[in-house]
Parts: structure tokens; sequence; C-alpha cells
């Protein structure tokens, strides 16, 4: 036994534990109680991070949530004014059609009365010339028949003026 190689190799080993092993041992746990504290303080400050990212994760999908109602309250709007202008050109379109549509009907009463104004004046015009074709025939052959029809035509011609006056009104309050 004392001659084994094996022998001084663990009285070595246990004299070089027993007088550097306290020294060996103090320096052993004082880098693992080192290495201990560095990872509590990495997983501590993980853990700070963690919250923080966390906080900035809620703050940004609270921000997100906030651009999206106001997107859709914009969006909203703005189908609210498109169809507000669309309804107002719609009554903008319907008046100005109105209103051309009442310039036409003016134009047709005014055409109306321009050529009734014609045909009544065309009328009075022949039948002027009939009166003067059946006057000259009249007068050529008797003076008694010409001078009655004459004092008949002047006693009417109050009731033809007033009559002729009050058809010219009448047209003008019609239109």
């Amino acid at each position: 036994m004392f001659h084994d190689q094996r022998f001084y190799v663990a009285l070595s080993f246990i004299l070089f534990f027993a007088i550097f092993g306290r020294k060996l041992w103090h320096a052993i746990t004082t880098v693992l109680d080192a290495r201990a504290e560095q990872v509590r303080s990495d997983l501590d400050e993980a853990g700070r991070l963690r919250r923080e990212a966390e906080k900035m994760l809620e703050d940004a999908t609270r921000e997100r949530e906030q651009a999206l109602a106001e997107a859709q309250a914009l969006i909203e709007r703005s189908r609210e004014e498109a169809a507000s202008i669309a309804e107002n050109a719609r009554r903008d379109a319907e008046a100005v059609a109105g209103r051309r549509e009442q310039m036409a009907r003016d134009r047709i009463q005014a055409s109306e009365r321009a050529a009734l104004r014609e045909v009544q004046d065309t009328a009075a015009s022949v039948a002027a010339q009939a009166v003067h074709a059946v006057l000259t025939h009249h007068l050529t052959e008797g003076n008694a028949t010409a001078n009655a029809l004459l004092d008949r035509g002047i006693e009417d011609l109050p009731n033809a003026l007033r009559a002729s006056n009050e058809s010219d009104a009448n047209d003008q309050h019609a239109a």
C-alpha cells in the first residue's frame, strides 16, 4: 500500500485539500455566489424589461385602437359628407331642370301669345278687307243702306273696343 503510486496521489490530494481546501472553497463559493448574484440581477433586469415591453405593447395596442376608431370616424364623416354633397347636387340639378322647364313653358306661352296676336291681326286685316269690300259694294248700290251700316258700325264701335281691351287684359294677366 505505501509502495503504490495511487496511495501517494490520494494522500497528496487529501493533503492539498486539507491545506488549501478552505481557501479554495472560499474562492469557489465567492465566484459562484457572485455568478448567482449576477444571474439574479440579470433575471431582475429581464423581468423589468419584460414589464416595460408589455406596457409598451399595451400602449401601442391602445394607440392602434384609437387610430382605428379615429379612422372609422373619419371614414364615416367622409361618407356622410359625400352623401350630403350628392344630395345637394341632386337638388341643384332638379332646381336647374325646373328653371329650364319653366323658361321653356314661358317661351311656349310667349310664342302662343305671339301666334295668337298674329292670327288676330291677320283675322282683323282679313275682316277689314272683307268689310271694305262689302261696304264698297253696298255703298255703290245705295246711299240709304250705306248710311244705315255706318250708323250701326259707329254705335257698335265702343262695345267692340271694350271687348278688345278686356281680351288683351286677360291675355296679359294669364301670362
